[in-house]
């Protein structure tokens, strides 16, 4: 008699089990992508060990291991009665445990003994259909209080190992339709439609692929209004281009805002682009100053970097409430600075260029303060927008008419600012987008 499916253990489901086939990641060596992300972990956390596993019917297989230097597979793995994991993928949630010995849930697992495990907080790696292939957790051989940082940082880098995951997915399944369309204009007239059906589903594959790459909606953030425009460059299809943006909570009730441009296009620069944002997002709890963030940026980046070493651009902004409106402070690395229209129309630059991250390991950055009062507009942007050409000639669109544009337009909100800029572009250059353009706007609505 077979085991009915409402019976049988999520550790043992056949459609979760074949979604951590799918990866082709178990019984592999050790990958810098992985190993990035939970050598930031440890670091961050002050742990001694830090995973990223993968859970198959028996085991726990630790992709990644800080903490265990060993490359047997033999040593990489415990069994799954062993394996905190198999909490988190029967609760289909997080497992967030102080103290095990004292925890009812863990309390008679063998690691306890075994491994010298105390304390354990992870999170679910999940397939892109949403199946748990593992978790992402940190192990600590002293009982501690994970704290609210500490989770937020789990959280985030989990999510950037399942983003790992899923991009090499995507990626694998876009070239195999491109190789299919490609296959299929050579075939005779009656296959057409397959050609056009195939190219369609690597273009949907670039796109889904790309739009993971960005935050699925703006925050609120107190006392602003944001508004953002972002076009694809014609980089042909199934390309994956570097532009990126975020807005995301920060340390001591700041908020941060983040453009910036990776070098190249196509599924390294995808993935510099997850490692930024992931990056990013994660040292924000510790830092507010944005040259810091970008320098542990930098640090990160250095330390991936591979026979096919990649560079960025980026302008990173924090926003802070201030009696006479929002303080804001920014850092520019390799970017151009962020530009601010006064409620006079007066345009001022904001921020200083420094040197753009991955290219050397201490890259000079600075911050510039500034208070945004009722009015005001705060405009970052990449160089889609200055580099934009005209069709018939060599113009570029350039920062002047840039500066000409925020200084004629009287939007008085963030949306219609962000129109007027997109607009002005759109029309200089006769709609031919040759790079990815994003035009970020914080607007402070005029008081009364």
């Amino acid at each position: 008699m077979t085991q009915s499916t409402q019976d049988r253990p999520r550790v043992l489901d056949p459609a979760r089990i074949s979604a951590v086939y799918r990866t082709g990641l178990l019984d592999t060596g050790p990958e810098v992508a992985f190993d990035r992300l939970t050598g930031l972990a440890a670091t961050l956390l002050g742990t001694p060990f830090a995973f990223v596993t993968l859970v198959d019917e028996t085991r726990s297989f630790w992709k990644s291991c800080i903490g265990v230097s060993s490359t047997d597979l033999a040593d990489r793995q415990n069994t799954v009665q062993q394996s905190f994991c198999r909490y988190v993928i029967e609760a289909d949630a997080e497992l967030i445990v102080d103290d095990a010995r004292a925890d009812p849930r863990t309390a008679d697992n063998p690691s306890i003994e075994l491994m010298g495990v105390a304390a354990w907080a992870g999170f679910p790696v999940r397939s892109p259909n949403g199946h748990v292939l593992g978790t992402f957790c940190a192990v600590d051989t002293s009982t501690r209080h994970w704290t609210p940082h500490d989770i937020e940082v789990l959280k985030t880098l989990a999510l950037a190992a399942a983003g790992e995951i899923a991009l090499r997915e995507a990626v694998e399944d876009a070239e195999t339709a491109t190789i299919h369309a490609q296959a299929a204009t050579t075939r005779a007239n009656e296959a057409t439609a397959d050609a056009r059906a195939a190219a369609d589903q690597a273009q949907q594959l670039a796109d889904t692929l790309q739009e993971s790459l960005l935050p699925p909606h703006l925050p609120q953030v107190p006392g602003v209004e944001i508004a953002v425009r972002y076009r694809r460059g014609a980089g042909g299809t199934a390309e994956v281009l570097g532009d990126f943006y975020d807005v995301f909570p920060s340390a001591r009730d700041t908020w941060a805002v983040v453009v910036g441009d990776v070098c190249g296009k196509g599924p390294q620069a995808a993935k510099t682009t997850a490692l930024a944002r992931y990056t990013l997002r994660a040292t924000a709890g510790r830092f507010i100053t944005p040259s810091r963030n970008l320098a542990t940026l930098n640090t990160t980046v250095r330390a991936w970097q591979t026979k096919d070493p990649r560079f960025l651009t980026a302008a990173y902004a924090t926003l802070r409430l201030h009696p006479k409106g929002i303080s804001a402070q920014i850092s520019c690395a390799g970017h151009e600075p962020a530009l601010i229209r006064r409620t006079d129309g007066r345009v001022e630059s904001f921020g200083h260029h420094g040197v753009a991250i991955g290219l050397i390991d201490q890259p000079a950055l600075r911050d510039k303060r500034t208070v945004l009062r009722p009015g005001d507009s705060l405009i970052l942007y990449t160089d889609g927008v200055t580099e934009g050409r005209r069709a018939d000639s060599r113009d570029l669109f350039g920062v002047e008419r840039l500066y000409e544009v925020l200084a004629d337009d009287k939007a008085t909100s963030a949306r219609r600012l962000v129109d007027a800029v997109d607009n002005a572009v759109t029309t200089f250059t006769a709609g031919h987008v040759h790079d990815d353009t994003v035009i970020l706007v914080i607007h402070l609505p005029a008081s009364g």
